[in-house]
Order: C-alpha cells, then sequence, then structure tokens
C-alpha cells in the first residue's frame, strides 16, 4: 500500500489516484482541497461558482482515503480577489503555486516518518522533502514528470527567447530559480521509478546528469464520449482551425499565427487560453486578429473542439498535450509537433500530421491541403475519432496499476 500525493490534482492526477485505489494499492491521498457541497446548495449557488466546487472535488469512492491540507492553498486562491496578490507572487512566498508544493511536500514527509508505507508517489516539484523522509524510512519512490526535463526546456526555450524576443516575456519557465531546479534535481535523483506520459518526456531525462532510476511510460487517456457524432455543418466553407493552451511561446503560438496568414481568408482561427501575466505586445496584436476566448469550461472546450475542422498545436515542449487526445475524441485531425505525445498518438496523414517545431510553412502546408480536399477532411475526422478510443482513461488507470505492482514486486529502494 503506498502514499499518493498531489495538491491541486488535473485529470490525469485524478484517474491516477483511481486506478491506484481500484486496484487495492492506495492507502490515503494527500491533497490540499476536496470541495464537496450537498447537492441541494450545488444547484443554489451561481453556475461559474459551482463549476469550480466541483473541479476541486474528487470521485466520491477516493473520500475515505483523502487527507486535505487546505490552509496554503485556499490563501494562494482568496487572496488576489481581495487584493492581497502581493502574498501568492514569487517562488519564496508561503502562499505561491510553489508554497503549496513546498507545504504539502513538508506534511507528506512527517506522515512518512510517522507510519509505513511500502511506497509513496509524488509529483515533480512537490516530492523532494517526501522521498527523503522515504528513502530513510527504506520505502519505493515513485515520481510522476508531468513534462520533459527542465534542462532539456532551459537550452530550448533560451534559444526560443533568442529567436523570437518579441515572445520571450511568456517564456516563463526561463525564469525558474536555481533553488527551483535545485529541487527539481533532488527529487529526480531520488526516484527509484519515474512514470511519464510520453516518448518525448522519457528522451529528455537523458538530459538529467544524476538520474539512475527506471522509466515507464504510460499514455493519459482521452474522453469516453463525444457530445454529438457528426461534424457541425460549415456552411462559410472556410476551414474551422482551434488552438487550446496556455497563450505562450513554449506552445509554438508565433508560427500558428504565422501559418494562418498565410491562408488568409482561406481559415479562421479561434484561441481559447489565458495570456500570461507578463505583458506581451506581439500576443495582443495577433488576438485582435482572431476569435480569442480568454476561458471555458471544460464541456464548452470540447464543444468548440466539435464546432472546428482542426486542431493545431505547435508546441516546442510538451509532456504530452492532454488537449491532443481530447480533440481527436472529438474528431478533429490534429497537426503538432515531435515535441508533444504527438508521435505516440497520430498516424501520419490518417488522423493528423507531425510537423517540425518552429516551422510555419509546414503546417500552411497542411491546413491548405485540408481546405482544398474536404473528403480528405472527412476521412481524417472519422480516423481520429477511432483513435482516440485506443486511448481510454480505464486504460491509464489499470496500466498505471499493473506497473506500480510490478515496480513494488521486482523493486528494491535504493539506499538513502
Amino acid at each position: 500500500m503506498l502514499l499518493f500525493t498531489h495538491p491541486t490534482g488535473n485529470a490525469n492526477v485524478r484517474h491516477a489516484a483511481l486506478g491506484l485505489f481500484r486496484a487495492g494499492l492506495l492507502a490515503e491521498f494527500w491533497t490540499c482541497l476536496n470541495l464537496h457541497a450537498p447537492e441541494f446548495i450545488d444547484r443554489l449557488l451561481p453556475a461559474r461558482v459551482a463549476s469550480q466546487l466541483r473541479r476541486r472535488a474528487y470521485p466520491s469512492e477516493l473520500l475515505t482515503s483523502i487527507h486535505t491540507r487546505p490552509f496554503h492553498e485556499v490563501v494562494r486562491l482568496f487572496a488576489p480577489k481581495v487584493g492581497l496578490s502581493s502574498f501568492v507572487k514569487g517562488e519564496g512566498s508561503a502562499f505561491s503555486i510553489d508554497g503549496v508544493y513546498r507545504a504539502l511536500d513538508a506534511a507528506v514527509a512527517e506522515r512518512l516518518s510517522q507510519a509505513n508505507f511500502r511506497a509513496v508517489y509524488a509529483y515533480e516539484d512537490g516530492a523532494a522533502t517526501a522521498f527523503q523522509a522515504a528513502r530513510r524510512r527504506g520505502m519505493v519512490t515513485l515520481y510522476d514528470l508531468p513534462i520533459g526535463h527542465w534542462r532539456a526546456a532551459r537550452t530550448l526555450l533560451l534559444e526560443e527567447a533568442e529567436r523570437e524576443p518579441e515572445w520571450a516575456a511568456t517564456l516563463t519557465g526561463n525564469q525558474d530559480s536555481p533553488a527551483k531546479t535545485d529541487r527539481k534535481d533532488a527529487e529526480l535523483a531520488q526516484a527509484d521509478i519515474v512514470f511519464v506520459a510520453s516518448a518525448f518526456t522519457r528522451q529528455t531525462l537523458s538530459a538529467a546528469p544524476d538520474f539512475k532510476g527506471t522509466v515507464v511510460v504510460v499514455p493519459y487517456g482521452a474522453p469516453s464520449f463525444t457530445p454529438v457524432t457528426a461534424a457541425v455543418p460549415n456552411p462559410t466553407k472556410k476551414l474551422r482551425v482551434l488552438f487550446v493552451g496556455s497563450l505562450g511561446q513554449r506552445k509554438g503560438l508565433s508560427y500558428l499565427f504565422a501559418a494562418c496568414r498565410q491562408l488568409g481568408s482561406a481559415i479562421t482561427l479561434t484561441v481559447i487560453g489565458r495570456k500570461p501575466v507578463e505583458t506581451c505586445a506581439a500576443l495582443d496584436r495577433e488576438l485582435t486578429g482572431v476569435r480569442w476566448i480568454p476561458s471555458c469550461p471544460h464541456q464548452e472546450i470540447l464543444a468548440e473542439m466539435v464546432a472546428h475542422d482542426v486542431f493545431v498545436f505547435p508546441s516546442l515542449f510538451e509532456g504530452f498535450g492532454l488537449v491532443l487526445l481530447e480533440a481527436m475524441a472529438m474528431g478533429l485531425p490534429v497537426i503538432t509537433t515531435p515535441n508533444t505525445a504527438g508521435p505516440d498518438l497520430i498516424r501520419e496523414g490518417v488522423d493528423g500530421f507531425i510537423v517540425p517545431i518552429r516551422d510555419s510553412a509546414a503546417i500552411a502546408t497542411r491546413l491548405e491541403r485540408l481546405h482544398r480536399e474536404p473528403a480528405l477532411l472527412a476521412e481524417m475526422r472519422e480516423r481520429a475519432r477511432e483513435r482516440a478510443r485506443e486511448f481510454s482513461w480505464d486504460n491509464y488507470e489499470s496500466t498505471l496499476a499493473t506497473c506500480v505492482t510490478r515496480a513494488l514486486a521486482e523493486k528494491r529502494p535504493r539506499a538513502a
């Protein structure tokens, strides 16, 4: 039995916890918040508030395993709303996202020093102290790395800042302090098993000089349903292009905008995502010429996917890119780069295309072909939907549980 921990709990974290619980491997799940409003209150709340609560509520079958440490996360969420944004800024703040990770890590380490578990399963930026405690007690350390290794990212993104200086302010990963990157190195050096979601993430671990653990690739899952089974009619005959993600240059945005300009009036572009904190004049300028949606609930994002023809995700550096599978599940062929899970998911020319990073001409060529060949587009839409069915969350849960079971049977923790 193991202790599983993550402060905030996105989709892959939730399904990891469920998979471990259903396999009888989960003893305790440590997180920050688990907000369950009674049904009658949920119905009375404004839709936006109710939606936020549901995002921070875990499935009921996990309730007996969950331990929460809410204080730092509550302050992080509410301080900006009462004019105290300075409380949550900077890595050193106890109430920044980094502070939230450190606080939960410390609480988990204390718990590990008091109880006997076979292993601890923790995520990047939230494992250093817990792994130290686990190693002292002879526990196996299981590490989840959702994105590629920071050294590989730093090399590429510093190069990108020189290539696209107008967009450099959005490359926030370049701003991580030595203390933060040292912490990442310490986590990885103490990991017995590292779980990643893509071959690209595994490849980036070659940049980690002290890593001696085992790497296991377990791809994420796609939504198990589609809101509709047919494409939304396209009366304008323009190719409807969609991007969903954070609006930083790590996602390759400048190359997407350049590609769309090459096709002019043949396409329409919708961008869904929040701007970074730092102002970027180049981004602001580009957004004035497209349909931009800063934020919307997940179900509405899926509906937007169904209403478009193709999904473009030209990311320069990614761990997986869950939106790739979501778009394919909604029937969108995908254009993406090798620095994502694209090569693990996409069959070239069948349900999408892989293009080099930083290649707006290659993106434009694929978009132009899909606009020119509607029969091909229709066929690729169906193939994309079929391909996504091969990557279900049920498969992710059972595969992860099987890999953890095998690791616990075979792996002995390295000496502290």
